[in-house]
């Protein structure tokens, strides 16, 4: 009976040695910093939300774009997005800060728009020009900023990720589409709608639009 005792004990010694062993094997192997832990539901840690919207640094500072200005909050409410020069948010309506301004909607895929923007950027350096504020809607941060490098572009701009500037400012499926926000807050669309070639065409519409600013 003893003996069967002894063996008995042996092993249930050897069984949590295995266990302890096995343990050891899996936490050794673990990966460590592979990925953020995740919030409760599925959704991704706000880190690697971060991550995830956040631009390339580098890609940032060669755009060398525009700072986004900012003012008394006149125009659109709760239009949001991320200043495409230092990656912070960025308020339209601050953004507009009492004076009339254009604001263009445009995106990386739309080739119109990359007609456009030369244009828009060679307006907003004349004298007498009202400040242009470019919004950027579905596209990649990163492509956006290659695009605005690209042509040469640097009036500031905005990242539209979550299209809260889009809703706000009520814009249609057609790109691009421009606006004048007025001193006092009001938005109007620029009609018709086309894609600006000149310099000249951008300042008729605005002074069309503006009714005589810009």
């Amino acid at each position: 009976m003893s003996g069967r005792l002894r063996e008995y004990r042996n092993e249930i010694r050897w069984t949590v040695v295995v266990v302890v062993l096995a343990v050891l094997g899996i936490v050794a192997l673990w990966p460590r910093g592979a990925e953020q832990p995740a919030e409760p539901g599925g959704a991704p840690a706000p880190a690697q939300v971060a991550a995830q919207r956040g631009a390339d640094p580098a890609l940032r500072a060669s755009a060398a774009l525009e700072p986004c200005p900012s003012g008394p909050p006149t125009g659109p409410s709760g239009a949001t997005g991320t200043c495409l020069a230092d990656g912070t948010p960025a308020d339209l309506a601050a953004m507009v800060g009492g004076r009339t301004t254009l604001v263009n909607v445009w995106a990386t895929w739309c080739q119109p728009c990359r007609t456009e923007l030369p244009a828009l950027q060679e307006y907003s350096r004349q004298p007498g020009a009202v400040p242009v504020v470019g919004v950027q809607v579905q596209s990649d941060e990163d492509d956006g900023l290659a695009l605005l490098r690209e042509l040469g572009v640097r009036y500031p701009n905005v990242h539209d990720p979550d299209n809260r500037v889009r809703a706000a400012l009520n814009v249609p499926a057609v790109l691009p589409m421009s606006y004048v926000v007025t001193a006092s807050g009001e938005v109007r669309r620029v009609d018709p709608p086309v894609a600006f070639e000149s310099a000249d065409e951008v300042r008729a519409a605005v002074q069309r639009t503006a009714g005589g600013a810009g």
